[in-house]
């Protein structure tokens, strides 16, 4: 039986993947490795690496403090590598709430409303970012986060140029 090892990768360490294609056309299948986006990404730039139908899965790079965003739906964001700080907040009835119908919006300036806490997440952690809410990510160091969200106006289509259809 053929034995396989699993190498967790990181921002600073990560090895480009490639995929093999066993009696497929390989047009069916693509590749995209989430730390190589990250790399090449400006802090905060919400890049699909993944979609089925309205939904995206993003790679962003966490590096300092983004503005304050919010959605009209619930969306998760998976820390898989470095540290973030996720800041929560509920909208305050003189904020704008999402103006778009799917996806993530930027915020004018702070939300009004309550402090809802905040979660400190490191690699392997989740965290809801609630509908009705707004959320900040701080991270010290470059960090990664993949965001499942739906695809709206913040979300970066960069398909040409990160994915890999042959081995």
């Amino acid at each position: 039986m053929k034995t396989y090892t699993t190498n967790f990768g990181s921002l600073a360490d990560f090895t480009k993947g490639s995929i093999d294609i066993i009696d497929d056309d390989p047009k069916r299948y693509v590749f995209s490795n989430i730390f190589e986006v990250a790399s090449t990404s400006r802090p905060y730039e919400k890049v699909a690496v993944g979609k089925n139908r309205q939904y995206v899965v993003e790679a962003i790079r966490a590096e300092g403090t983004s503005e304050w965003r919010t959605a009209p739906h619930d969306e998760f964001a998976l820390v898989m590598d470095g540290e973030v700080e996720i800041r929560l907040q509920k909208l305050g009835p003189d904020d704008t709430a999402a103006t778009a119908e799917r996806g993530s919006n930027a915020l004018k300036g702070a939300p009004s409303g309550a402090m809802m806490g905040r979660v400190v997440a490191r690699r392997g952690h989740m965290t809801l970012l609630p509908v009705g809410a707004a959320y900040q990510f701080h991270a010290d160091k470059p960090s990664v986060i993949l965001l499942q969200t739906q695809d709206g106006p913040d979300t970066v289509h960069k398909w040409a140029d990160i994915i890999q259809t042959v081995a």
